[in-house]
């Protein structure tokens, strides 16, 4: 099914070359994210979702980093 969405020039331009900065399409960026809100991302999918983050972040996060229980919660796992 074909949707048509309006947004600023900015925001798609923005969000256009994030794309291209992760190897995907803008279109693809858009499903992925409808599908985790709907949660329709299987575990399986969420699982290599987890491997691709770890080896792109190589296990470290910045030294300021903390998790808040806010923070946990509102990702809906």
């Amino acid at each position: 099914m074909n949707i048509t969405l309006s947004a600023d020039k900015r925001l798609i331009d923005n969000s256009r070359l994030y794309a291209e900065k992760h190897n995907t399409t803008l279109n693809n960026l858009v499903r992925e994210y409808l599908k985790h809100i709907t949660n329709e991302i299987s575990v399986g999918e969420r699982a290599l979702e987890f491997e691709k983050l770890a080896k792109k972040n190589g296990g470290e996060s910045s030294s300021n980093f903390r998790f808040s229980r806010d923070d946990i919660y509102s990702r809906g796992i």
